[in-house]
């Protein structure tokens, strides 16, 4: 179940990359950014309402675990700028290829929190076939 969920989640994405980079090819980087951003914090606000859940802010966690929404800015912000330059396959594959190059470091030191899970040489043949499909893609 886990798995065919988290195959969605690139599905809405591939969606998300879409509208909103067409939303920044309309009314500007900066601007879609922040209507972005502005839905997805109402959004929640309604869930909360609806599903009565009150939020609490813990003083033991490390400062660097709520800095997500941060990071997300500047995804929806490079993301908008790179499809309006290279379209969206090619803005996902890289995408793809940052993400997975990144999640195969923080596993192998286990960075973050993460539990250490050790690199192998058999990764490198994903890494090369999303590299070489990425040459393909800019190619043609």
């Amino acid at each position: 179940m886990y798995k065919l969920l988290s195959a969605f989640i690139g599905v809405l994405i591939t969606i998300m990359i879409l509208l909103n980079g067409v939303l920044s090819q309309k009314l500007g980087n900066y601007a879609s950014a922040m209507i972005i951003h502005l839905l997805g914090f109402i959004s929640i606000i309604l869930i909360l309402i609806i599903k009565k859940i009150r939020i609490s802010l813990s003083k033991d966690l490390p400062l660097y675990l709520y800095s997500g929404g941060l990071l997300g800015v500047f995804t929806i912000l490079f993301n908008n700028i790179s499809f309006n330059l290279l379209g969206a396959s090619l803005t996902l594959a890289l995408g793809l290829l940052g993400q997975s190059i990144c999640s195969l470091i923080l596993d192998h030191y286990g960075w973050l929190g993460m539990e250490v899970v050790q690199f192998r040489k058999e990764k490198l043949i994903g890494l090369t076939i999303i590299a070489s499909g990425i040459i393909v893609m800019t190619l043609y």
